[in-house]
């Protein structure tokens, strides 16, 4: 090398004239602290902010795809190739198949809060670092150029290598050696080593770094840029070796930066260790001052106790001599207090002896005495004396029979009061009481509270008995006592108003030497107070149950004031010293200061959880109710059969008193209730049947006859009315237990004089429903009574009203029924003893129907209102199927009673047909023929019967069916006669005048006999004798069902009901004629 050549190494501007990297013949001789630099930077996290201007970006250490690491191929080859080797058979140049491809791997994102600890750490650092660059900025923006940041997404296109990038402008030589000291600045690397995104697997970012090096050698196909001009050939990448210099060149680079950041913040770090150190030794003086100062407080301890220990030795020598002696004076007295309490229990006197135990009790315990004046350091706690031991036993036997005796006055005091209360209220007050309590009478006054009177006395003995009870420690013994005590006065109360349950009045008079000495069992007595109970009458019955129930009510009241009377007085206890012994172990010497009031509200809690009162009562409710629903099974049988208002106040009283049970102890008595239910619905279905036979029975012997609507029928019939919107006081009589019960009226529903026949007077009095009037017979009228007994049981007890309706609906249909049976099945000839069945029977049987048709909206108005809401439809569907059947079965009669007529019009066309007019003409010119004069008295009387019994509206429409019939029967039977001569004509046109004369004023009769006339005027007379047919059969409609007619013989018209029946169907009758139907 020449002289030249060594002149340009050295010169700055050789160095400059190669910049940014020196050529391959001025490389370094070595990389001075290349490794240490690779360790510092590696240490410090491999992530610095190099130049404000260029952005934040990254410094990534080498890794495993780094550009060294990539270029180490796997073939040695040592010296260089010539061209002519190339081509040399035993070498063959390398493919792209023979390089394995590059996967690219997943880099795992690392979440920025794993720094923190990192960054607060080098925090001070940095700082310092930026504040040295902010020194050097204005110098560095003067020299350094700048380039643009390389992306890694830009096309690979537009990168251009190191070698095609323009030069920089030249330095002098002045300035190469001004900057010759400093570092040479970070933007001489290139920008693509600072991407934030910086990976050298991705091929565009490898090939800016390679500067576009060919791994293997390819095709010999010349590159074009994008201009169109051709490349230079890209340079092998195993031959390299100033691309690895450059990458060599950076990295000395960036860590020469790096010592040079860390020695100027090194100053604060060494000025802090400092500090510490000195705070180090401060520490270090005061941990010595404290050991001596505990030294010396350990040796002042020491010789005040030592001199302090005999003193205390010799005070406390002396307080248990005292002691001994205090101890031995109060044994003494200890045993005399024991003598003179057992002394006042033999006496009885419990007050002064459970004085006197609760002082030996606190003498024994060290307690001092209130009433004495003894110091209270003289006494000591001698419960742990063993020579006392056999002393407590003694004690607590006393204790207990004085608590004992507290318990017995105690429960004598509530018990008789007890007694004395339920024996002062009448049971009449009890029931209005109960009466002034019912939703439904709370219109009524409030009845008498005496069992809330409490007297003076009573409070105070209470309060004694409760002192004792307290001091002795029995409170929770009488309370329990109490309870057991309750539960027999229950039972007791019961038990005094049954009969006998001894056979006495059954006994043989016979010798006394003959009755067995051994006592009735059990189940004797119970057979015999079974049978006693069932023989009682209603009212003895009724007087029993009345009083047991009161008794008890009255009872339980009671109880419930007395309950809250005991803690009302325990609130008021002035508080004793003690309420409970002082051996007790849950009393303590420390229990001295403490205040009377907490101990007071023990007592008050102690008793109410003893004497719960829901408990309580709730108990002697239940007894009550077990004891008495025994009583009511055995009479159920007997209950059935009460009348109406005895079974009504029953159910009342019932009622009344499981409602007071359940207002005083919560409980709703559902077994005596589930009692009672069941014998309403027995009750009902039983008196449902009575009321069926009976009407049945009465049915069968009424004789049809019209009777008078008296002043009792009609006041049935005005409840029934009065029913639809409201109940009449007279139904809800039998809920007023308070009150004597009725006169039983007569069981048939009408007065006895009702029953009677009264032919002797001119008419007979109607009802009246909604001004329509009904003439009714004796059955009719006793339909009242079932129906106003049904509707006053559903309004005294409308729960079961589902139930009553039933019944209700059964005896209105057994009465149409058997009135069809009776009417028109003629049953009444057989059982009621009619010789036939009339039209008058048939009209009364209608008026009946329209009677109970015309009642049936008051009825289901009256039951809707005490219906409940869930099966009133159905209920009141009950009520309208009914009146349908009542309607179909009137019209039934209506329809036989035109079926009579229709039949008799027919028997009267048949007899016409046989006459011949031309010779009656000849016998009788100015008579009429006898069938007219039948047909028209028939039909007059048939008129008059059914206007005086049915409604004018029934009479129009049943005559006019008959007419109509008439019109069709006659005109035919007119037109078909064939009359010969002049005088037969007018015989017959008098037939047709006649029968236009007697009934043309009856309403519905119309020009029927103005149509008969015409016919008959119209027709001619033949004079040659014609051959008469025949005459017809005789019609098959005059065979009627329901009565006895002989073969062609006419039947009379039903007269009036004064009139006597007759059978002879000649013109000589007139309307005194019954027509048989």
């Amino acid at each position: 090398m020449s002289e030249d050549s060594a002149d340009l190494l050295d010169s700055p501007s050789s160095l400059h004239s190669a910049y940014p990297f020196p050529s391959s013949y001025q490389r370094r001789p070595s990389r001075r602290l290349s490794n240490d630099s690779t360790i510092s930077i590696a240490s410090i996290g491999g992530s610095l902010d190099i130049n404000a201007q260029r952005g934040s970006h990254s410094l990534r250490e080498a890794g495993q795809n780094a550009i060294s690491t990539l270029l180490q191929p796997p073939i040695i080859r040592t010296g260089l190739l010539t061209p002519a080797a190339s081509t040399s058979s035993t070498y063959r140049a390398p493919t792209t198949r023979d390089i394995p491809p590059v996967t690219l791997t997943n880099i795992p994102n690392v979440d920025p809060s794993a720094f923190k600890h990192y960054i607060s750490r080098l925090g001070p650092l940095f700082d310092n670092l930026h504040r040295l660059r902010r020194d050097t900025k204005s110098t560095q923006q003067a020299h350094v150029p700048t380039s643009p940041v390389l992306s890694r997404h830009n096309s690979a296109a537009s990168l251009l290598s190191p070698t095609d990038s323009p030069q920089p402008t030249r330095r002098s030589s002045a300035y190469a050696r001004r900057r010759l000291n400093e570092p040479t600045p970070l933007s001489t690397i290139p920008s693509v080593y600072f991407d934030e995104n910086f990976q050298l697997e991705n091929p565009r970012t490898f090939d800016v770094v390679s500067e576009r090096a060919e791994i293997a050698p390819g095709s010999a196909k010349q590159e074009q840029s994008a201009n169109g001009l051709p490349l230079p050939p890209r340079k092998a990448l195993a031959s390299n070796a100033i691309l690895q210099e450059k990458l060599s060149w950076y990295l000395d680079t960036v860590e020469v930066h790096l010592i040079q950041s860390i020695s100027s913040a090194s100053t604060s770090f060494f000025a802090a260790l400092g500090s510490l150190r000195d705070l180090e030794q401060e520490a270090s003086d005061s941990v010595a001052r404290i050991q001596k100062l505990r030294a010396g407080l350990a040796k002042l301890d020491q010789d005040m106790a030592m001199r302090g220990l005999d003193v205390a030795n010799l005070r406390r020598r002396y307080q248990n001599m005292q002691k001994l002696a205090n101890a031995v004076d109060q044994v003494a007295r200890v045993v005399q207090d024991a003598k003179d309490c057992e002394e006042l229990v033999e006496k009885g006197e419990y007050d002064a002896a459970a004085s006197a135990m609760l002082r030996l009790d606190r003498l024994i315990a060290g307690q001092p005495n209130l009433s004495s004046d003894a110091p209270a350091a003289e006494l000591h706690d001698l419960r742990s004396l063993h020579a006392l031991q056999g002393l407590s036993d003694s004690m607590n036997q006393l204790r207990f029979r004085i608590g004992r005796g507290f318990e017995s006055r105690f429960l004598e005091t509530l018990l008789s009061d007890l007694r004395r209360h339920i024996d002062h209220v009448p049971p009449k007050d009890t029931m209005r009481r109960w009466a002034s309590t019912s939703m439904r009478l709370r219109g009524l006054q409030s009845g008498p509270t005496a069992y809330m009177e409490i007297d003076e006395q009573f409070r105070k003995d209470l309060l004694a008995s409760l002192h004792g009870l307290s001091n002795s420690g029995q409170t929770a013994q009488a309370t329990a006592d109490f309870r057991e005590a309750i539960m027999r006065e229950m039972k007791h109360l019961i038990r005094k108003h049954l009969p006998s349950s001894n056979d006495d009045d059954n006994e043989s008079v016979t010798s006394v030497a003959t009755r067995t000495s051994k006592a009735a069992s059990q189940q004797e007595k119970s057979i015999i107070l079974a049978r006693n109970l069932r023989a009682m009458d209603e009212e003895t019955a009724e007087d029993m149950v009345v009083n047991i129930y009161t008794d008890i009510s009255e009872a339980l009241r009671r109880l419930s004031i007395q309950i809250k009377v005991l803690l009302d007085v325990t609130s008021t206890m002035d508080a004793p010293d003690s309420l409970k012994s002082p051996l007790s172990p849950s009393v303590r010497p420390a229990d001295r200061s403490r205040s009377p009031a907490p101990r007071i509200s023990g007592i008050q809690e102690e008793l109410s959880q003893a004497l719960d009162m829901s408990s309580l009562l709730g108990q002697a409710v239940d007894v009550a109710h077990t004891q008495v629903t025994r009583i009511l099974k055995v009479r159920t049988e007997q209950v059935n059969q009460l009348p109406l208002e005895r079974f009504l106040r029953y159910f009342t009283i019932n009622r009344l008193f499981a409602d007071e049970c359940e207002a005083i102890s919560g409980r709703s008595g559902t077994q005596l209730k589930a009692l009672v239910n069941t014998q309403i619905n027995t009750f009902v279905r039983a008196f449902g049947d009575a009321e069926n036979q009976r009407i049945a029975q009465t049915l069968d012997s009424d004789q049809w006859e019209a009777k008078d609507f008296k002043e009792p029928d009609q006041a049935l019939l005005s409840r029934i009315l009065e029913g639809m919107s409201s109940d009449p006081a007279v139904w809800l009589r039998g809920t007023r237990v308070w009150e004597d019960p009725s006169q039983p009226e007569s069981t048939n529903g009408t007065p006895a004089p009702n029953g009677e026949n009264n032919d002797t007077k001119p008419a007979n009095r109607p009802a009246y429903v909604d001004e329509t009037r009904y003439i009714l017979v004796s059955s009719a009228i006793s339909l009242l009574r079932p129906i106003d007994n049904f509707l006053a049981l559903m309004a005294s007890i409308p729960s079961i009203t589902s139930a009553a309706v039933p019944a209700l609906i059964d005896v209105l249909r057994t009465f149409n029924s058997r009135t069809s049976q009776l009417i028109l099945g003629a049953g009444a000839t057989r059982i009621a003893g009619l010789k036939n069945i009339t039209t008058k029977h048939l009209a009364l049987a209608s008026q009946a129907l329209s009677f109970v048709i015309a009642m049936s909206p008051y009825l289901r108005e009256s039951v809707r209102r005490h219906a409940s809401s869930a099966n009133k439809s159905e209920v009141l569907g009950e009520f309208d199927k009914l009146k349908r059947l009542y309607q179909d079965h009137q019209m039934a009669i209506h329809d036989k009673l035109v079926e009579i007529m229709t039949a008799r019009a027919t028997s009267h066309v048949n007899a016409m047909k046989k006459l011949d007019f031309d010779a009656e003409a000849k016998k009788n010119a100015d008579g009429t023929s006898a069938y007219m004069e039948t047909l028209t008295k028939e039909t007059g009387t048939l008129h008059r019967v059914l206007s005086r019994h049915l409604a004018d509206i029934n009479v129009t429409v049943i005559l006019s069916q008959i007419f109509s019939s008439y019109k069709e029967q006659w005109l035919k039977a007119f037109q078909g006669v064939e009359i010969k001569t002049a005088a037969g004509k007018q015989r017959l046109l008098k037939d047709a005048q006649l029968f236009d004369s007697k009934l043309s004023k009856i309403d519905g009769f119309g020009d029927m006999g103005k149509t008969l006339i015409d016919a008959v005027s119209a027709k001619t007379v033949v004079q040659e004798k014609a051959v008469v047919p025949p005459p017809p059969p005789p019609s098959k409609d005059a065979d009627l069902k329901t009565i006895e007619v002989a073969k062609e013989k006419p039947l009379p018209v039903t007269p009036e009901p004064v009139e006597k029946e007759s059978e002879k169907t000649t013109t000589e009758h007139q309307e005194k004629d019954d027509a048989k139907t």
